[in-house]
């Protein structure tokens, strides 16, 4: 086949969702007819848990034949007690945009972790760098007294941000605990001195981007899909995943990847703190409270394209828009 040269895109094209709505099927929708007509798509996932090797039942990870027919970037990129940030995804998406780009190629965005996505549009706030022995000794802390006893403890020293945060949110309350004995000062001093542009405010999306949203009509039909999925991946084997994962001893359930949706929770049952019936009750939880806050995200935006993900009209919409925004249709 002979591969044709795009012209250069004045935007780089960005689908993105709930969970369970069906962003990488539009995606490799997209790519597949695209090669029909010649052009090549190179695919670049915008998820947190996508970048671990070794988490691919409960990450829904693409298959080898379609990685195979489709190339695919940032996953399987780190081992699970790695850590991966919001502000190295822009780095490396933009990196990986112009690429692509250059080998005459078509980049594809796809995902639904939205802090990424702010990162990579809007920038982060300037914040101190990341301590990994105090990270450790923060986690030794919470191991022995929860993170609800070092969330109060956030509470006598930054009291604005313990107020925003849930008192088991362990990711967010070790960073904030992180940021005030690396610097000295509080989180919540070093984001009104240095803000970030939120995204979430109804902004304009930046030149060189375009939002393409795939947001369900019906949320009670997304949570029905939501459980259908999960069963399935326990059909799959997500249990026996989750596992062979708690068998290395360098992984633990506090690690990021460990936190993910799904896993968080499998990981419990297997440590004998939930019957299997809790432990689905408490991932469908999860998953919806997870849609929830994406759909927030999204609707913020104002500048984004949005198309029914339920409805075969709205899926075929959204296929033809990306399509012509791509000029390759």
């Amino acid at each position: 086949m002979i591969i044709k040269t795009p012209e250069r895109l004045s935007e780089v094209l960005c689908i993105v969702g709930p969970t369970g709505s069906g962003k990488s099927h539009l995606a490799m929708t997209v790519a597949q007819q695209a090669a029909q007509r010649g052009v090549k798509i190179e695919l670049i996932s915008m998820d947190s848990a996508l970048v671990y090797r070794g988490l691919d039942i409960g990450s829904a990870k693409p298959s080898s034949a379609e990685r195979a027919f489709v190339p695919h970037h940032l996953i399987d990129i780190l081992e699970p007690y790695e850590t991966y940030s919001a502000a190295r995804f822009a780095a490396d998406t933009k990196r990986l945009c112009a690429e692509i780009q250059l080998r005459g190629h078509i980049p594809l965005v796809v995902g639904g972790t939205m802090l990424y996505w702010r990162a990579w549009a809007y920038g982060l706030s300037v914040l101190p760098e990341a301590s990994p022995r105090i990270r450790q000794e923060l986690e030794t802390r919470a191991a022995r007294l929860g993170w609800p006893a070092l969330h109060a403890e956030l509470n006598q020293i930054d009291p604005l941000t313990a107020a925003r945060l849930k008192p088991h949110d362990a990711q967010r309350i070790q960073r904030a605990l992180e940021v005030f004995l690396v610097s000295g000062r509080p989180l919540s001093t070093w984001l009104a001195e240095n803000p970030s542009q939120d995204g979430r405010t109804g902004a304009t999306i930046p030149a060189g981007l375009k939002l393409v949203a795939l947001e369900p009509s019906e949320r009670k039909k997304l949570h029905e899909d939501l459980a259908t999925r999960f069963d399935a991946m326990l059909q799959q084997g997500l249990i026996a995943e989750v596992a062979a994962l708690r068998q290395r001893p360098e992984i633990h359930a506090d690690l990021p990847a460990m936190r993910a949706v799904g896993y968080r929770q499998v990981w419990h049952y297997l440590a004998g703190h939930d019957s299997l019936e809790g432990m689905r009750e408490k991932a469908l939880a999860a998953s919806r409270q997870l849609a929830k806050r994406q759909l927030t995200w999204l609707r913020a935006i104002s500048a984004r394209q949005c198309f029914d993900s339920l409805t075969t009209s709205g899926q075929q919409q959204a296929l033809n828009y990306c399509l012509e925004q791509l000029k390759i249709k």
